[in-house]
């Protein structure tokens, strides 16, 4: 009878990816994966430090786990456990910590077998007393000793319709408020025949749409010898056999090259997506994050999509109440994101994270001050959204049906351009669909 594990991921696509190797690598090696942790041998904990309430969120599923399988063994990996594995150290039934640094040795640990430590004694893993009693062991290296990419070529995606394929990770740039360079360490990429043979071995599986992430993705390829650029690749990749549609993540607008767009509009293989780093609609508040361009340098490179495609889904993020963000600045990024043709937009509440330079700013902004302009921002995103929606009514649509079902029993679907469609019980899921807009409820377009 093969052993269990179950791993709980946080945060973003990448960590998606990273849970996506180490699913593979489990199952490479004999595990049988499980939903319910409770039955678990070995159960894994992919975190997230993008905020406080992330920190806060993964120490209270670990607990909770630990409460719910006593027997198993507890690792915690990803960026909190990078950023501050001493605090997870402490919670009584981890058995290890293991840094983004060290995660491709994960599942060794997990096997008992015996690795060095952060502090350069080894101890072997099977000795699980020394984690109860004490604090759990750490694996955790400097990013000064990483000169490559842990890579592991995924095809079990455990239900996903819609893997993630890393092809980058870690960041060079200096943005005051980012914690995350410090927790993934320097930009460096995925030689390109390597990501080239996991989406084949993906389409070949039957997968219909790909989803390509990475912590800073326009950089893809800049520091590999010879270079070779996003745009290369995603031709590349547009031109498989049996491909759906392939979709790219979030992207620096300073990164997303003109190739790229011409790219997506003459190519019916490329999603019709894009979503672009804003994170404020103020020329002295991104000036103050050391953001690499203004707002009419940002807004040229927005209307060429919508002049290119008129049918994309152009999404960004925003950082609400940065340090020293004045009314009369939070005023200027609302009004400018207002103008901007964005079709949704991730509204993040600017949260404090010691060592980075934001960190250390005056003028920090009410936290009730901040929720307020938050809300702001989350009913404009809900009034693009359902405008963007709208517009596609008795419009014919093409869509990826999900594993996930609605509350009625209707098929749950994404379009290309990122609209939540709704199908027929009998449609299962993996399916490229096309299908006429009939209709809008529950914020999704039901089509027939």
């Amino acid at each position: 009878m093969s052993r269990k594990f179950h791993i709980a991921t946080f945060g973003c696509r990448t960590n998606q990816a990273d849970s996506a190797a180490l699913r593979q690598d489990f199952l490479d090696r004999g595990y049988s994966e499980t939903e319910d942790s409770s039955q678990a041998d070995v159960v894994v904990v992919n975190s997230c430090t993008v905020t406080h309430r992330s920190d806060q969120q993964v120490r209270q599923l670990t607990r909770r786990l630990r409460r719910d399988n006593p027997a198993a063994r507890l690792l915690v990996t990803g960026c909190y456990a990078q950023r501050e594995p001493q605090a997870l150290a402490r919670i009584r039934g981890v058995d290890a910590v293991v840094g983004n640094t060290r995660k491709s040795e994960l599942v060794q640990l997990a096997q008992g077998i015996s690795i060095r430590p952060a502090d350069g004694r080894p101890r072997n893993a099977s000795q699980r007393g020394v984690s109860r009693r004490e604090m759990a062991a750490v694996y955790s290296d400097d990013f000064a000793k990483v000169r490559a990419i842990d890579w592991t070529p995924a095809t079990q995606v455990g239900g996903r319709t819609r893997p993630f394929v890393k092809i980058q990770d870690g960041c060079d740039a200096k943005c005051t408020y980012c914690i995350i360079p410090s927790v993934r360490g320097p930009s460096r990429s995925v030689p390109p025949q390597q990501v080239l043979e996991q989406v084949r071995r993906l389409v070949g599986a039957g997968f219909r749409e790909i989803v390509l992430t990475g912590i800073h993705i326009g950089t893809y390829g800049m520091h590999l010898r010879p270079r070779f650029p996003l745009d290369r690749l995603l031709g590349e990749i547009a031109g498989m056999q049996g491909l759906g549609w392939l979709r790219v993540s979030s992207i620096e607008p300073m990164e997303l090259s003109r190739r790229i767009i011409d790219l997506a509009a003459d190519s019916d293989k490329i999603a019709p997506h894009f979503h672009i780093c804003l994170q404020s609609g103020s020329d002295s508040v991104l000036k103050r994050m050391l953001r690499p361009y203004n707002t009419a340098r940002f807004a040229s490179i927005v209307e060429e999509i919508r002049d290119k495609i008129p049918h994309a889904a152009i999404g960004t993020d925003v950082i609400v109440g940065f340090p020293g963000e004045s009314e009369e600045e939070h005023r200027r990024s609302l009004d400018f994101v207002g103008r901007m043709p964005f079709t949704y937009l991730h509204v993040f509440p600017y949260s404090d994270r010691s060592g980075t330079k934001a960190s250390s700013m005056e003028g920090k902004v009410d936290p009730r001050e901040i929720k307020r302009r938050s809300a702001q921002f989350r009913a404009l995103s809900d009034q693009k959204e359902a405008a963007f929606r709208r517009s596609f009514l008795g419009r014919r649509l093409q869509a990826l049906t999900l594993t996930d079902t609605a509350p009625d029993g209707s098929r749950l679907a994404l379009t290309g351009n990122y609209i939540q469609a709704l199908l027929p019980a009998s449609y299962s899921g993996n399916q490229l669909v096309q299908g006429q807009a009939l209709r809008e409820t529950d914020n999704a377009l039901v089509l027939g």
